[in-house]
């Protein structure tokens, strides 16, 4: 599968100074956009993860569902979106998180998980971290296990995938970039 790892890469775009100046914002939307490159990336997902005696992906909003979805069909297991707070219409369980500036929320049903399940954490990219660590959290709140957080890019240099292995969180992502 590694040999599909650099036509992954080569297809997410890099848009200097976007949000703001100084920034380099790694654009999956020519991955997804290319059938060849997007089939590549789930069977990628699909060839780590097909061992593992998973029992749900939890798919981090929004991004993360576009990879969630195709992989959880594949692989015959749950699918639970991890949403911002006030998308969901059942009882929730919640966490926050800090951002550059401020905080946000995310959440889950309380009954997305039974205790025990072996869940694979999933977005499009580990930046800082906080997304991703705020949903382990969660799914452990559940008294679910988080096997593994995945994403399609790890950017090393904001240290999240440092900060979610030093919580006691597999990480696994398909490339990297340097930056911001």
């Amino acid at each position: 599968m590694s040999a599909y790892r650099d036509e992954i890469k080569n297809a997410i775009r890099t848009v200097p100074d976007w949000p703001e100046p100084g920034v380099m914002f790694r654009d999956i939307m020519p991955l997804l956009q290319n059938r060849n490159a997007f089939r590549k990336l789930i069977d990628s997902f699909v060839h780590r993860y097909q061992n593992m005696q998973l029992d749900a992906i939890a798919a981090i909003d929004a991004r993360g569902f576009i990879l969630g979805a195709p992989l959880a069909y594949e692989l015959g297991l749950s699918l639970v979106p991890v949403r911002k707070k006030g998308k969901l219409p059942f009882k929730t369980v919640t966490q926050s998180y800090d951002l550059e500036y401020g905080s946000a929320t995310i959440e889950l049903h309380t009954d997305a998980f039974k205790p025990g399940d072996r869940v694979l954490v999933m977005d499009d990219l580990i930046a800082t971290g906080g997304t991703m660590l705020a949903a382990c959290e969660l799914v452990r709140k559940l008294q679910a296990e988080v096997v593994e957080v995945a994403a399609i890019i790890d950017l090393p240099d904001l240290k999240g995938g440092e900060k979610l292995r030093n919580a006691g969180f597999p990480v696994y992502a398909i490339c990297e970039f340097d930056g911001h």
